[in-house]
C-alpha cells in the first residue's frame, strides 16, 4: 500500500478550499460560508453506527449552531446517492458533501492510514474543524469520540 503523507493543519492556518457535490442537488464550497464560522465534520461512512450518531447529534443541535452564527457541513467519501438515502433515513438537516475523490479529506489531512484487526487500509479519520469567520482554522478535533462531541464543538463556536 502506498502511504500518503498526511497534511498537518494547525490552528491559525487558512482553511483549505473545497467545492463538492452535496446531498439533494447542487454543490457546496468553503466560499459559500465566507464571513461566518463553519464547522466541518469528517466521518468515514454513511449508515455506520458512530457516523450515524454523530450526524444525528449535529442535526439535533443545528438550530443552536445557527443561533450562534455558525453553519455545519458533514463530509465523507460516500456518493451523493448514499448521502440522499442517509439524510432521508435519519431526517438529517445538515448538508453532506460527497468527497468521493477524497480531495477535501486529503487537503484537511484526515485521509490517513488506519488499521483494524491487524489490517492496514486508507480511510477517513473522524475529525472536526472549526473555521472562524476570517477563514482560518480556530479549532481541530482529531480522532473524535462521538459521545458529547457536537456539544463540545457548539461550546467552542460560542467562544469565538
Amino acid at each position: 500500500m502506498t502511504k500518503i503523507p498526511a497534511v498537518e493543519l494547525a490552528i491559525g492556518d487558512k482553511a483549505p478550499d473545497f467545492d463538492l457535490p452535496r446531498d439533494g442537488s447542487g454543490r457546496i464550497s468553503l466560499a459559500d460560508f465566507a464571513g461566518k464560522p463553519l464547522v466541518i465534520f469528517f466521518y468515514p461512512k454513511d449508515n455506520t453506527s458512530a457516523c450515524t450518531a454523530e450526524s444525528i447529534a449535529f442535526t439535533a443541535l443545528a438550530a443552536d449552531f445557527k443561533k450562534a452564527g455558525a453553519s455545519i457541513v458533514g463530509m465523507s467519501p460516500d456518493s451523493v446517492k448514499s448521502h440522499d438515502k442517509f439524510v432521508k433515513k435519519y431526517d438529517l438537516s445538515v448538508p453532506l458533501a460527497a468527497d468521493e475523490e477524497k480531495t477535501a479529506a486529503e487537503a484537511y489531512g484526515v485521509w490517513r492510514e488506519k488499521s483494524m484487526y491487524g489490517r492496514s487500509y486508507m480511510g477517513v479519520v473522524r475529525s472536526t474543524f472549526l473555521i472562524a469567520a476570517d477563514g482560518r482554522i480556530a479549532r481541530i478535533w482529531d480522532k473524535v469520540k462521538v459521545a458529547g462531541h457536537a456539544e463540545e464543538v457548539l461550546a467552542a463556536v460560542k467562544e469565538l
